[in-house]
């Protein structure tokens, strides 16, 4: 049985987490996902969405489903693996003050789940003040640090000052989002190419790239490791001297396994304005 992806959201208390998550609950993604949150009632689930409400689940119509996670993370993970009909992707929500990498610990121990990413919202209009405080700064800059991908609330356009700041902290791929859809970049939803051009919202670069080179099997580590801080996701086959490898990049996590391949195949995904194709391309070539 394939593993069940597992995304994190994280944010400082009032960064936007409600608000993305209501979006990729409304959204035409053809994902059923899980999402596993603090407390239904921040979340302001449109009543036409939802189909059923039992115990801590809401159903929805669109075949995702939101429950909350109680205090053991742990005994919610095991819930939801245990259904029958298992979600495309879960989505737990961490708390305004919590860990995320405990979180995401918790989910590298199981085994039938696999890493999806953290992803830490950052409010626009009050992150100098909270990266200033001294009581609340350390924890703020712990969960843009933790980040694949930071996403920033509230604003149209990130200013130089904002970003200034999250370079300070510590984040790796900040970016706005603003109407774009959040599924394209958040969850694997950019297929392989099958004989024709990948394609994805305006919003995000996509980058495919398709040979029978071989790579030098030593030098792949050191490959993956240079990649361009804006790519965000990255899938596919590549051939080496030491046979062929399954590739899955999810910000900083990368897995690599053994697999049989005739081509290499890959495909990536990041923030248009963090990351060209062409930046991509000169990356794997060179």
């Amino acid at each position: 049985m394939n593993r069940l992806p597992v995304t994190i959201i994280s944010g400082y208390l009032g960064a936007g987490k409600t608000t993305l998550i209501n979006r990729l609950l409304a959204e035409d993604h053809g994902l059923k996902l899980t999402v596993i949150v603090n407390d239904f009632g921040a979340i302001n689930i449109d009543d036409a969405l939802i189909q059923e409400t039992a115990g801590s689940t809401i159903a929805l119509t669109n075949g995702c489903a939101c429950c909350t996670m109680g205090d053991d993370l742990s005994a919610a993970l095991r819930e939801v693996l245990n259904r029958a009909d298992r979600p495309d992707h879960l989505v737990i929500e961490a708390s305004g003050i919590s860990d995320p990498v405990a979180i995401a610990n918790s989910v590298l121990n199981e085994n039938e789940l696999s890493y999806g990413g953290i992803i830490t919202l950052v409010d626009a209009e009050n992150a100098g003040t909270l990266l200033s405080d001294p009581l609340i700064a350390p924890q703020a800059e712990q969960q843009i640090r933790a980040a694949d991908l930071v996403i920033v609330s509230k604003c149209d356009d990130m200013n130089e000052a904002v970003s200034a700041l999250l370079t300070k902290a510590g984040a790796r791929t900040p970016t706005v989002l603003n109407g774009s859809p959040v599924a394209e970049l958040l969850f694997d939803v950019v297929p392989l190419p099958k004989g024709r051009a990948v394609t994805a919202h305006p919003a995000y670069t996509t980058w495919q790239h398709r040979s029978n080179d071989v790579l030098d099997r030593r030098a792949l580590g050191d490959k993956l490791a240079g990649r361009p801080a804006g790519l965000y996701r990255m899938k596919g086959f590549v051939l080496t001297t030491g046979g062929a490898y399954e590739l899955h990049v999810v910000g900083r996590q990368v897995e690599a396994k053994r697999c049989e391949a005739e081509e290499t195949l890959l495909v990536g995904l990041g923030p248009a304005d963090r990351i060209s194709r062409e930046e991509v391309e000169a990356w794997w070539v060179a």
